[in-house]
């Protein structure tokens, strides 16, 4: 069951934030389609794109035209993923929000895992490195290395008790996700971050739950070599209003 635009009775958002997509684009909203429609749920999937120089947008809006229920978000400044989602969230009709990643790390039939959650809780986290996680294509070592030492830091500076706030699969209730990501300040790297912080610090229920992920061996980002601007990120989400 999907939905059309301007209906707010949906019970679930599905955001995409894309950047250089069209290798992938096309394929991961026909299988998020194809996973839906056969729940007994109204829906809506949500691309943003986040300023991309290929032909993305042009791929989503084809299929947009022939799929209820897809929208695409678009501006020509790249803004960073953080920002991609944020005008996602904001635009969301859904009762539940879930963010996903455009090349789908995390298979959407994840999805089952965390909504026997949400009743509960206000934010579930998708995540690596607790029980029932399964990494079927690992990262170079390196990067592993440095996940773990990004992961330390959060706790050193933030206090945050959670093990992976960088899993780029997190389902909220909407209300929850409207207000956070409208409070949001930080666009790259460390949004996740800066949003577990904040609704670990308003009360907000939160919940890590294991899911199965594959890297991307064509993500950009490099902690080793940014690590002294993350720490500086970091100290400014601990003091930031």
């Amino acid at each position: 069951m999907g939905t059309g635009k301007g209906n707010d009775k949906v019970d679930l958002s599905v955001i995409i934030p894309a950047y250089n997509e069209e290798d992938v684009i096309e394929k991961t909203l026909h299988v998020i389609y194809n996973y839906l429609k056969n729940k007994n749920i109204n829906w809506e999937i949500i691309v943003v794109d986040d300023g991309s120089t290929d032909m993305t947008s042009e791929k989503v809006q084809q299929i947009c035209n022939k799929i209820q229920g897809i929208r695409l978000i678009s501006y020509k400044k790249n803004v960073g993923k953080g920002g991609a989602v944020r005008q996602g969230v904001l635009a969301a009709n859904g009762r539940n929000i879930l963010f996903s990643d455009a090349d789908l790390s995390t298979p959407i039939t994840e999805l089952e895992k965390l909504l026997p959650w949400i009743e509960d809780y206000d934010i579930v986290m998708g995540s690596r490195r607790v029980k029932d996680s399964h990494i079927i294509r690992k990262q170079p070592f390196h990067r592993r290395i440095s996940g773990r030492i990004f992961q330390l830091m959060i706790r050193a500076v933030l206090f945050l008790p959670f093990s992976d706030t960088q899993c780029g699969f997190k389902l909220f209730k909407g209300k929850v996700a409207k207000q956070l990501f409208s409070q949001l300040i930080h666009n790259g790297f460390v949004f996740d971050v800066e949003i577990a912080y904040r609704g670990y610090r308003q009360g907000y229920k939160i919940k890590e739950i294991g899911v199965i992920w594959a890297n991307d061996p064509t993500s950009t980002v490099r902690f080793f070599k940014d690590s002294v601007r993350c720490f500086i990120e970091l100290v400014k989400i601990r003091f930031q209003k």
